[in-house]
């Protein structure tokens, strides 16, 4: 049975949207949306009919019939901790959007509200997929070193266990009986370790692991205190400079990679001390999930934008070729193809779908 899916996948400074006939793309497209239109809104979730227009107005545009859609899936964003695989959106997930009932504002979170609105005008169903709140933690995988605090399952899920699959196919091992070490590598960084089908730990890119084109990840403590403490911040200012002003950006102005690999060709060499100091941090981070799997890795998988970048890659196999004979690059984000494949899973029944 042929499917067509709508996909949305609302990003912090746009909205990419693609149709799909079963595994084939259509189309995509990536909506922009100017800074300023943004910044009117006062957060997130005030985004939503915004984001909707400009959605509807791009699938106008395209002369899509929207009554020959089957589904619309929207990616799934930090809500409660979940497990892995494909959701329905129902009312419960919906109102705890609404009512801020979530572990952090991004704007993956609109991803189901504008999928669930659509469908129901076309009576169809509305899912999400491997949300960034999954969270299939060992119980030490939570301690943090504080009782007051404890580490957060939050990381790039949906593409981290897509290649995940890849990777096992690869191998000629079902996924659940693989071990990998995952790096994904994008504006924020995962690592992740899977073991026999689960990610049973995770770098969270907002708060730990290594530094990234725009974050901090893990920072010495006494230092960090000082700075919130020293009268010239606010808890926003703090927040944007973690997550927002940090990494490579704050050492060299940009979070560009080819301009920074532009730099070092022309003999920056704070730009090479700085691009090497990522690749170090990332290699140690795989280090340490490499002894989460206490060395039995099937494979190392890297992946996301960065992964584009042969040199970054090449550096980082460096370090980390002598922990596993196996690494696959796949490179990309592969959002919206993952987004497809999990709806396609559940709609010729070779998974179950999972309730909210």
């Amino acid at each position: 049975m042929d499917y067509t899916i709508l996909v949305i996948n609302p990003g912090a400074g746009s909205t990419r949207i693609a149709l799909f006939k079963n595994e084939k793309r259509e189309f995509e497209e990536n909506i922009r949306h100017n800074a300023d239109e943004l910044l009117a809104f006062h957060g997130i979730i005030d985004q939503y009919q915004f984001r909707k227009n400009a959605i509807v107005k791009a699938l106008d545009d395209k002369n899509v019939d929207l009554a020959s859609l089957s589904v619309v899936v929207g990616r799934g964003g930090p809500f409660k901790p979940l497990t892995s695989g494909t959701y329905l959106v129902n009312d419960a997930l919906i109102a705890d959007i609404r009512t801020g009932n979530y572990q952090s504002e991004h704007p993956s979170l609109l991803g189901a509200l504008i999928a669930k609105e659509i469908a129901d005008t076309l009576s169809i169903n509305a899912y999400f997929v491997d949300p960034v709140s999954v969270d299939e933690f060992w119980e030490l995988s939570r301690y943090s070193g504080l009782k007051d605090i404890q580490r957060k399952a939050l990381s790039h899920a949906l593409n981290v266990r897509m290649v995940a699959k890849k990777a096992a196919q690869e191998l000629g091992k079902p996924y659940a009986e693989c071990n990998f070490v995952i790096v994904h590598l994008g504006t924020g960084i995962t690592v992740a370790a899977h073991c026999r089908g689960k990610q049973v730990d995770s770098s969270n890119a907002n708060e730990d692991g290594p530094f990234s084109p725009q974050r901090t990840g893990s920072l010495p403590t006494m230092p960090l205190v000082k700075l919130c403490f020293n009268g010239q911040h606010t808890l926003d200012t703090i927040k944007k400079k973690l997550n927002r002003q940090g990494g490579m950006l704050s050492y060299l102005g940009t979070d560009d990679i080819k301009e920074v690999e532009e730099r070092i060709a022309r003999g920056d060499s704070e730009a090479e001390n700085t691009y090497n100091a990522m690749v170090y941090q990332i290699a140690k981070e795989v280090g340490a999930y490499a002894v989460v799997l206490k060395g039995a890795i099937d494979a190392i998988v890297i992946t996301g934008g960065i992964a584009f970048s042969r040199s970054f890659v090449s550096k980082l196999k460096d370090w980390i070729g002598f922990l596993c004979a196996q690494v696959f690059v796949y490179a990309g984000e592969g959002e919206m193809e993952a987004l497809t494949r999990g709806v396609l899973r559940v709609l010729r029944k070779e998974e179950d779908v999972k309730t909210y």
